[in-house]
């Protein structure tokens, strides 16, 4: 097995899961390692299994947990939760990032710290799981690692859609739709994009995050906030 972090196979011993030991080192070769190494498999079609595996777990769980909620909230909040940006904070924790088999130049271009990178082997991570063992065992390793992400989501409003909370509540007040200015930073391997909501000639605090589609919602929460709570 690669020379993974420990937290991953503490966690594994906790769960009681046998994982297959080349299914895992699977898991984390990336397409920069195989075709370095004449064209060695390498990830993604686990990655594409995963993705589904763990779609259906936290479906369900969203499913489950939020009886009373429709169906357009669910989708939200399950967009909020496995996502590329939310799956890499995941594989921080796990300290995935110095266990991947990277080509010599992604891994000088920080590549086992790039989103992608880290969620697409989380998500190939998951599969090994549910090869080696079975979808119950795949089952409580997506719970473990992501009901916390669905806690934190539904109890800080992800699933709302902001930007169009903020555009109904400018209407209602009658001012201008709100715009959004951006602007961008960092290498390209780890960029972050700041926005700040425009309503009329107020500018609202700026938001940073990992994509421009997550800093304009945050951007439209915080201008949501400061907006409704004036009189």
């Amino acid at each position: 097995m690669p020379a993974a972090d420990g937290r991953v196979h503490e966690l594994f011993t906790q769960l009681g899961i046998e994982i297959d030991p080349q299914l895992y080192r699977l898991a984390l070769t990336h397409r920069s390692w195989a075709f370095e190494h004449g064209g060695a498999p390498h990830n993604e079609r686990l990655e594409f299994l995963g993705d589904a595996v763990l779609g259906v777990v936290v479906t369900e769980h969203l499913y489950r947990s939020f009886p009373d909620k429709p169906e357009g909230w669910l989708a939200k909040m399950r967009a909020a939760v496995v996502n590329t940006y939310a799956l890499a904070d995941v594989a921080r924790g796990l300290g995935l990032g110095q266990a991947l088999l990277l080509g010599k130049g992604e891994r000088q271009t920080g590549g086992a710290d790039k989103d992608s990178i880290l969620a697409d082997a989380t998500e190939a991570l998951i599969a090994s799981v549910f090869l080696s063992c079975g979808r119950d065992a795949a089952s409580r390793f997506v719970r473990t690692l992501m009901d916390p992400v669905v806690e934190a989501a539904s109890a800080d409003g992800r699933a709302t859609d902001w930007k169009t909370a903020l555009q109904e509540l400018a209407a209602h007040r009658g001012l201008a739709a709100p715009r959004y200015e951006h602007t961008a930073s960092g290498p390209d391997h780890d960029r972050r994009f700041e926005a700040r909501a425009v309503v009329g000639s107020t500018h609202y605090a700026p938001f940073i995050a990992r994509s421009k589609k997550l800093a304009e919602q945050g951007a439209a929460e915080l201008a949501h906030q400061q907006l409704f709570s004036q009189s």
